[in-house]
């Protein structure tokens, strides 16, 4: 839950005013004290609370901001719920990266108007990547009236306004921005763990990878300010969280847009002073933009996790061009050499995709070396999605699916058997796990994640979660460990 007394007293000022600010944040602080009296309103005229539900699609990106609108949504006066059926209030944070995503949302909301024409009193809303296609809001409002919200990944800080307009309008209201270049600090976010949380460095991306959607939904880079970002991970600290995760599209090019400029690896070693950090994680680093500097930090780091989760995308050097990912086998190759060198104990793990236009069974074979010579911890693998505004979509020599298919069932099958070996090597050592939760198959074990971003479960209670408990690995079991907490 968010600090209530904090937030009380910050809004307190703004109950009176007749006219919203034209500064940010304190612009949105007016329309959320706006929003409470509507909900208040409501609340006491069906004699409960209003509830909400959050389901979020998509990346950490996505998750960090859903825990920014659950603080709103809960200092408006909204007690958030697991079932989408009884909710007041239902968000779709979306995901566009692939094309499966947005049919899952039109599936979702087809089954959400149902519950809707008993509920009338209900609001809908969706925001995230896919709102920023502009084919996909013409078709919500074509066939989707009946959604009460839509807005981006640009002005998401908006939110208590869009609502605010939604409650004094009765009518659907779109609010999408195509870019900007705006980063809105101070509003309420409530984290889903009180011992970890995401931290966003920076927003956008200027990569423009051939298949990628990215780019054209969440804009252009834009980095924030470091003294903004060491503050939140100050607050984050004294609130009792643990390990940071370090966010943005590409962690690695961070600081370009600053009018002071700040590489990313000054940025780690001034976030590594904060007292009482004890894990720093990042991603997602693109391999084009990782510095000899950046390698040194990870290496003379006493917080930064033994992690590293560094897309290849493919072994080609001919389909990497095509991809526009601006490295070569070679030069991945010579950089995970590097990078092992001087973090031996480092987890690697990557992205693959499989069936780009024009991949021959001679580039999949490169692929195939450049996962048995890096022999990855793990690898997400992914058939090649069609993404409509993408210059791949365009692109001639469109695979067979049933010969991407069985590209893909090949590379899996090559992927886990490597991963299974490689987590094995840390069987029988003693590694420091970050108690998450209460095992979920077994109730008598807890569930903990080590500094390499493997999860070990091993006997324990609920009075854990939140410690960093050294563990002995007793059984590698694929990509996860049964473990015996042991005295420190």
């Amino acid at each position: 839950m968010i600090d209530q007394e904090k937030w009380s007293t910050i809004l307190e000022e703004y109950e009176h005013l007749d006219v919203a600010p034209v500064t940010e944040p304190q612009r949105q602080y007016y329309f959320i004290k706006k929003c409470q009296q509507y909900v208040k309103q409501e609340s006491e005229e069906l004699g409960r609370p209003l509830y909400c539900k959050i389901v979020t699609f998509g990346c950490q990106m996505n998750a960090r901001d859903s825990e920014k609108l659950t603080g709103i949504l809960e200092e408006i006066g909204y007690e958030m719920i697991d079932q989408e059926e009884k909710a007041d209030f239902v968000i779709y944070n979306t995901c566009t990266v692939r094309e499966n995503a947005n049919q899952r949302v039109y599936g979702r909301l087809g089954q959400l108007n149902r519950v809707k024409r008993k509920n009338t009193h209900m609001l809908i809303g969706l925001c995230g990547c896919m709102m920023q296609e502009p084919h996909v809001v013409e078709k919500l409002k074509k066939s989707y009236r009946f959604v009460d919200l839509i807005f981006g990944t640009h002005n998401i800080y908006k939110f208590a306004e869009v609502l605010a307009t939604r409650f004094e309008s009765g009518r659907m209201v779109i609010d999408i921005w195509k870019d900007t270049d705006r980063i809105v600090e101070d509003l309420p976010s409530d984290r889903k763990y009180s011992f970890k949380s995401g931290v966003n460095i920076m927003f956008g991306c200027n990569n423009f990878c051939s298949y990628c959607i990215v780019p054209y939904v969440r804009g252009r880079e834009r980095s924030r300010n470091p003294k903004d970002i060491i503050r939140e991970v100050e607050r984050l600290v004294s609130d009792g969280v643990k390990e940071v995760m370090l966010l943005g599209q590409n962690v690695n090019s961070y600081g370009k847009t600053l009018e002071d400029p700040m590489t990313f690896a000054e940025l780690l070693r001034e976030i590594e002073k904060v007292d009482g950090l004890e894990r720093l994680r990042f991603m997602t680093s693109h391999p084009k933009d990782l510095s000899d500097d950046l390698i040194a930090v990870m290496k003379d780091s006493s917080k930064i996790c033994h992690h590293l989760h560094l897309p290849v995308q493919s072994g080609s050097t001919r389909i990497l061009k095509k991809m526009n990912r601006r490295y070569t086998k070679e030069q991945y190759l010579e950089l995970v050499e590097k990078i092992r060198k001087a973090v031996p104990d480092i987890s690697l793990t990557t992205d693959i995709i499989v069936g780009f236009p024009q991949e021959t069974e001679e580039d999949f074979q490169e692929t195939l070396d450049v996962v048995r010579k890096v022999r990855f911890d793990s690898a997400f693998t992914f058939i090649y999605s069609k993404r409509t505004g993408t210059p791949a979509s365009v692109m001639e020599g469109q695979v067979p699916q049933e010969v991407v298919k069985d590209r893909f069932d090949r590379l899996l099958k090559e992927v886990q058997a490597i991963a299974a070996k490689e987590c094995a090597r840390f069987e029988s050592t003693v590694r420091t796990a970050l108690v998450e939760e209460v095992n979920d198959q077994d109730p008598s074990l807890v569930t903990g994640r080590l500094d390499n971003n493997l999860l070990v479960h091993f006997p324990g209670t609920k009075e854990m979660i939140g410690a960093l408990v050294p563990v002995r690995l007793l059984t590698c079991k694929g990509f996860y460990y049964i473990g015996e907490a042991v005295e420190k």
